[in-house]
C-alpha cells in the first residue's frame, strides 16, 4: 500500500486525486493540504510515502518549500504536478529535490505510473523531459540568465513573453496586479532587460514559449 498526501489549492483537483486513489487498491490517501505552511504542519506524523505537490500552491516559494520538505521529511518522495508543460520549470523542480514531474493534462495511468516509480525509489519524467535533462547535463554549467529566476518568476516571464498582461497573470495566480509588477521588475533586473518587448524577445530567443 502506497500512502499518498495530496497538496493542491484547488478542491476539484484534490477530489480528482482522491477518486483516482479510491479506484486503485494499492493507494491510500493519508492527508490533504491547500497551502504550503499547512502542508508542512499536516505532513508531520501522516506516514506519507509520496507527496503529490502542486507547483503553484500558495505559501512559501516553491524552491523554499522543496528545501524544507527535503530537510524535514527526507523519507517522503515528492511528485510535482503542474498545469505548465514540461520545460525549464520541470528541470528546476527536479534539481531542487523533486522525484518526478507530471502535468495535470496527463492520463490517469501516467500519474499512477509516476506514483509507483517514485515510491520505488526512481525518478519519473517523460521521454521528452529526459532528453532535455540529458542536454542540460552535457552542456556544462548553465549560462542562461533565466536559470537564476525563481519558479514563480520564471512562470511570469513566460506568460509576459507570451503576451499576457499583468492583470491577466494576476488573475491566474490569484494575486494583485502590483505583485506581478514586482515580479516583472525583478525579472527585468535579473535578466538585464528594460521593457516588455525585451522580455518577449528573450523568451523567443531562448525557446521558452513552451
Amino acid at each position: 500500500m502506497i500512502r499518498i498526501f495530496i497538496a493542491d489549492d484547488h478542491h476539484l483537483i484534490r477530489a480528482g486525486f482522491r477518486q483516482l486513489a479510491a479506484e486503485d487498491h494499492t493507494l491510500r490517501v493519508v492527508g490533504e493540504a491547500a497551502e504550503g505552511h499547512d502542508l508542512l504542519r499536516k505532513l508531520e506524523g501522516s506516514g506519507a510515502d509520496v507527496l503529490i505537490l502542486d507547483i503553484g500552491m500558495p505559501g512559501p516559494g516553491f524552491l523554499a518549500l522543496l528545501a524544507q520538505l527535503k530537510q524535514r521529511f527526507p523519507q517522503v518522495r515528492v511528485l510535482v504536478v503542474s498545469m505548465h508543460p514540461e520545460g525549464e520549470l520541470a528541470i528546476q523542480a527536479l534539481r531542487a529535490g523533486a522525484a518526478g514531474y507530471v502535468t495535470k493534462t496527463e492520463a490517469p495511468t501516467d500519474l499512477l505510473a509516476a506514483v509507483a516509480k517514485v515510491h520505488a525509489g526512481g525518478r519519473y519524467v517523460s521521454p521528452s523531459l529526459a532528453e532535455r535533462l540529458a542536454e542540460a547535463l552535457t552542456a556544462g554549467p548553465p549560462g542562461q540568465a533565466h536559470r537564476a529566476l525563481s519558479p514563480r518568476e520564471y512562470q511570469v516571464l513566460c506568460l509576459l513573453g507570451g503576451g499576457k498582461t499583468n492583470k491577466q497573470i494576476a488573475a491566474a495566480f490569484r494575486v494583485g496586479p502590483k505583485t506581478i509588477s514586482t515580479y516583472r521588475s525583478r525579472i527585468l533586473r535579473k535578466l538585464d532587460l528594460k521593457t516588455n518587448a525585451d522580455l518577449v524577445r528573450y523568451v523567443i530567443e531562448h525557446d521558452l514559449t513552451n
